[in-house]
């Protein structure tokens, strides 16, 4: 249980099933999953102060693994320890990774999705406009009026969108500027996370009871090590499985690989959950549905299984010592950080999405993420999925014509 005093006002039932329905319908990849949490459970239902959401999000920056499913175990984690960060965790990635399953089923069967490019083309830029809301709407409630933390932000979108990738050293070095500047010397708090080394044979474990064939003991190691060694966003994993994927192993193709993306970024929930359907793809040719299942999940679990660990590991001592001033004020240099990392992705994902040619303008994806844009902010109830799926069926229509 939290450290808390009080006990939580919600039961963990109704936490899994928020993290059920935001998994099986929250769409906009990490950016706007974690904007949601913070809508829905700090500002709306009120059941994780805005401490504990900082605390979630420094502890997800910081670690290794995808951002959206660390903060969610470390939501779990907060008032039912390690049984909550456990269901919580599991159920919001399983939605998601049923439907890849399906997708990769579909796709080895009949060759290819060639329907998927249309669907991506109308999708992609209003999944944009919901990551751009999302990351508004968290700057205005995470920043505030300080200067310092204005500046953190700026510089961290100012770097995410030069070098187009997010950086520990950025955030860690943002924390410990906002600690220098707002504490003053205090008696050390111990900073000794648990010992890792049951991560170690966790792993050796299940890397054990995965292995019944050498192909499937090659997709333990490689994607526990896409698990244990990407910072930043699930987008930030795509260049680290492309090179093992397609380069080194050739598992893949490049017209596949980009077919994966793809899928990721059109279904619900975190955007790493694309390792299921590279799993299944990789051991279902010949073999048929039993062994592609098999694939995709060894390496979702080689995938998301050291993002758990290395978020429950070090979770006792944020929930500890958290609240003490130095750290509290490291937290929030962290947060500015991390919120500037994600509006600067805003730009870098938009550009990439709705230009062409470096910077010439792709006039109907323009004007659908303008119309995202207007409908989301315009109607403040609209739900985020029948916007993704007017995009989806704009794409079908659009996308024949203008390929042509």
């Amino acid at each position: 249980m939290s450290q808390n005093s009080c006990s939580p006002c919600y039961r963990l039932g109704q936490m899994c099933t928020y993290m059920l329905r935001l998994g099986t319908a929250g769409f906009g990849g990490p950016v706007a999953l974690v904007g949601y949490m913070h809508r829905d459970l700090v500002e709306q239902r009120k059941w994780i102060s805005e401490s504990e959401y900082r605390e979630g999000l420094t502890l997800a920056q910081l670690m290794p693994g995808p951002l959206a499913a660390q903060l969610a175990i470390y939501l779990g984690y907060v008032h039912y320890g390690l049984l909550g960060a456990t269901l919580v965790g599991t159920i919001f990635v399983l939605p998601s990774f049923l439907m890849v399953v399906a997708l990769g089923w579909v796709y080895s069967q009949y060759g290819g999705i060639t329907w998927m490019q249309s669907v991506f083309y109308g999708v992609g830029p209003a999944v944009i406009g919901i990551i751009s809301i999302a990351a508004y709407r968290l700057t205005l409630k995470s920043i505030g009026n300080s200067r310092l933390m204005w500046a953190i932000y700026l510089v961290s979108a100012l770097v995410t969108i030069i070098t187009e990738s997010e950086s520990v050293w950025l955030f860690l070095g943002a924390g410990l500027i906002t600690w220098a500047i707002r504490s003053r010397p205090q008696q050390a708090v111990p900073v000794t996370l648990p010992a890792l080394s049951p991560v170690s044979a966790v792993l050796l474990l299940a890397a054990g009871k995965a292995s019944f064939n050498e192909l499937l003991l090659q997709i333990t190691v490689f994607f526990t090590k896409a698990g244990a060694f990407v910072f930043g966003s699930g987008l930030a994993i795509v260049p680290f499985l492309y090179g093992g994927v397609v380069k080194e192993y050739g598992w893949l193709n490049d017209q596949q690989f980009l077919d994966a993306v793809a899928v990721a970024m059109v279904t619900p929930g975190p955007v790493v959950i694309t390792v299921g359907f590279i799993g299944y793809l990789v051991t279902s040719p010949g073999a048929g549905f039993p062994a592609g299942l098999a694939g995709a999940a060894v390496a979702a679990l080689a995938t998301f299984l050291p993002c758990w660990l290395f978020t429950v590991l070090p979770a006792p001592w944020f929930r500890k010592h958290g609240r003490r001033p130095g750290i509290t004020a490291f937290v929030d240099g962290v947060t500015a950080a991390a919120i500037g990392a994600i509006a600067g992705s805003c730009l870098v994902l938009g550009r990439r999405t709705v230009f062409i040619d470096g910077w010439q303008p792709d006039y109907p994806r323009v004007l659908v993420l303008a119309a995202t844009l207007f409908l989301l902010t315009r109607f403040r109830r609209l739900s985020e999925p029948w916007v993704v799926a007017g995009a989806a069926i704009l794409g079908l229509l659009l996308f024949p014509f203008l390929s042509r």
